[in-house]
């Protein structure tokens, strides 16, 4: 989830910014410089948009971004979902 608290015309910028370094991702091929320099871009710009890093909320609450909902609190609730 982005930082809500971003400008519109920020977001979109950086959303931009990381379409275009996924698709260098994308056609590096076999490229190793090429790739690197390509999946830093993409790092860079989820940082910014607040996907990766630091958290950018202010309440205490902890970050379950990057696990799986059954290794969090949220378990059981995802457990009960259909799908």
């Amino acid at each position: 989830m982005s930082n809500p608290a971003l400008a519109e015309d920020v977001r979109a910028s950086l959303v931009a910014e990381l379409m275009s370094a996924r698709r260098a991702v994308r056609d590096a091929g076999n490229d190793p410089y090429a790739k690197e320099d390509a999946r830093g871009r993409v790092d860079t710009a989820k940082v910014a948009l607040g996907e990766r890093g630091p958290v950018w909320w202010t309440d205490g609450a902890p970050d379950y971004n990057r696990y799986l909902a059954k290794n969090t609190p949220y378990a059981d609730w995802y457990a009960g979902l259909d799908g």
